[in-house]
């Protein structure tokens, strides 16, 4: 089944709370420049985590510019990746699991789909990009910029954001307090990207909690 046919299929779950369409988310050595004297650091990276937060997603189908809203789980650990993405009321809409040399993605009422490549499974059944094993490390804050350097957001700074490989820009426009309270974790992640599969692709990430497993 194509994107186009699967993503249709999503259309009638929005009446029903699914995530609402209509048409209308390495550990880096070195840092950018450092914080202002005074300014708090950036948490450090945990290679095991669970995040909570909200989600939304414009893209375009046919030429039509759509939108979907929901919340998500993220949970992580040194050899797995797991990520629900939840409907406005509740309901999850897809399950994705992440193990070495395997992903699998199972939406409701579905036949689960598996593939070698996470973020290449999470286009085809969705129908627009998630860059999911990008965001292992996005969501806290690091990553690698379209030059291989590594980067690390600045806590604070408005205006961080670097752009990757494939083309995925990523923006911290807020903070929030991590569980130490003397050290800070991105509160909002913003990631924009032009592609062929969906046009210009905006995903807004909000983080409402983060917690260890």
């Amino acid at each position: 089944m194509n994107a186009t046919s699967m993503t249709s299929r999503w259309r009638p779950l929005a009446a029903t709370g699914a995530l609402a369409l209509s048409a209308l988310v390495v550990g880096c050595a070195s840092l950018s420049p450092p914080a202002a004297p005074g300014a708090q650091a950036a948490a450090p990276y945990l290679e095991s985590i669970a995040i909570d937060g909200r989600i939304s997603v414009q893209y375009a189908q046919n030429d039509q510019p759509q939108s979907l809203h929901g919340s998500f789980n993220w949970s992580q650990s040194p050899g797995r990746t797991g990520l629900d993405l939840l409907s406005p009321l509740g309901q999850t809409v897809a399950t994705i699991d992440v193990r070495p040399g395997v992903a699998t993605l199972v939406q409701s009422g579905r036949a689960p789909q598996v593939a070698p490549d996470v973020d290449q499974l999470a286009a085809r059944a969705l129908g627009w990009p998630l860059p999911v094993a990008g965001m292992r490390h996005w969501l806290q804050g690091r990553g690698t910029d379209s030059s291989g350097k590594p980067f690390q957001a600045v806590p604070g700074d408005e205006n961080a954001s670097f752009v990757t490989a494939d083309g995925w820009r990523v923006a911290y426009p807020a903070w929030q307090a991590a569980a130490d309270g003397d050290s800070l974790r991105p509160r909002r992640i913003d990631l924009t990207r032009n592609t062929e599969q969906a046009g210009p692709v905006s995903i807004r990430i909000v983080v409402d909690s983060w917690k260890k497993p």
